[in-house]
């Protein structure tokens, strides 16, 4: 393992700051976008104030294998993850971006965010408890949580302003919002998506149960954009120990939320500090999704 600085914010005083969100550092380019990703940590919408050693590395890597692995099913916004390949204003950072850095096209966001389901965990399964049914769709009765559903299903769910909650949203309520087409082509990318990305990862001993995607629409036509089934993204979950019934051991930050659970904090800022051998054990988990995916060791 070599060292890994630990980066909580960029700020490049010279080029335009676009957006900072939960982990991303968004630069305006001109024609292209600078996407930084950090070592912040998210969970139920908070940031936590400790970073994790080597997760913006981590996110870039495995999102840059998916984008490839995908590309004919659908393209993708990047230009290039090669610092020296960035224009010149960049690279007097170039440090700070290495290994955690894309160059993306300038696409314009479809306003939800396009979530598949293969597995009942999470806020589905609290919704299915509740209603028997994950965003309009029904399913069977007598299913139980991390169950495998008959066939994945597309739920997709607004996306909320900085420190609020998406809310799951019917395929219906998707098409008002994209349009029909656009949603329609959404739905349908996603789900190919999530089947070549889910037999892939099987053999890798890596379940992939549920992950989200965003795309925009650049120069007349949909494109994938922003992160690619990401440990961030995604519920990754070891093969070897899954038993339906309850929650999954997990290679994302699921491993964090569930340390977040056992403690008296209501799920509001500030966040709890986090002790270093959390931190440290979910940077083990997300290198490991690393390795276990592409081969690369952080």
């Amino acid at each position: 393992m070599s060292a890994s600085q630990v980066i909580l914010q960029t700020d490049f005083a010279d080029l335009k700051l676009a957006n900072r969100g939960k982990v991303r550092d968004i630069y305006d380019l001109g024609e292209n976008l600078l996407i930084v990703t950090s070592d912040r940590i998210s969970a139920f919408d908070v940031i936590m104030d400790e970073g994790i050693p080597f997760k913006g590395e981590v996110l870039t890597l495995i999102s840059s294998f998916w984008f490839e692995k995908m590309k004919d099913i659908v393209p993708n916004h990047i230009v290039s993850t090669e610092v020296d390949e960035f224009p010149a204003e960049t690279r007097k950072y170039r440090d700070q971006l290495r290994g955690r850095s894309m160059l993306v096209k300038k696409a314009q966001p479809l306003p939800v965010e396009c979530i598949v389901r293969g597995f009942l965990s999470g806020s589905g399964w609290k919704e299915y408890k509740a209603a028997g049914k994950i965003s309009g769709i029904d399913l069977p009765e007598g299913l139980i949580e991390s169950q495998q559903l008959p066939a994945p299903i597309f739920t997709p769910s607004t996306k909320a302003e900085l420190g609020e909650h998406d809310e799951n949203i019917s395929f219906d309520e998707a098409a008002r919002l994209c349009g029909q087409d656009l949603a329609e082509q959404a739905r349908d990318i996603t789900l190919a998506i999530y089947q070549r990305a889910r037999e892939m990862a099987d053999e890798k001993g890596i379940i992939i149960a549920d992950t989200k995607f965003e795309f925009g629409v650049y120069d007349g036509r949909l494109i994938w954009i922003d992160e690619a089934l990401t440990p961030d993204s995604s519920r990754f979950w070891p093969k070897d120990l899954y038993h339906p019934g309850g929650p999954q051991p997990s290679f994302d930050k699921q491993f964090l939320r569930d340390y977040l659970e056992t403690l008296d904090w209501g799920k509001m800022a500030p966040p709890p500090s986090l002790p270093d051998h959390i931190v440290q054990k979910t940077s083990e988990k997300y290198r490991e999704a690393l390795a276990r995916l592409t081969g690369i060791v952080l």
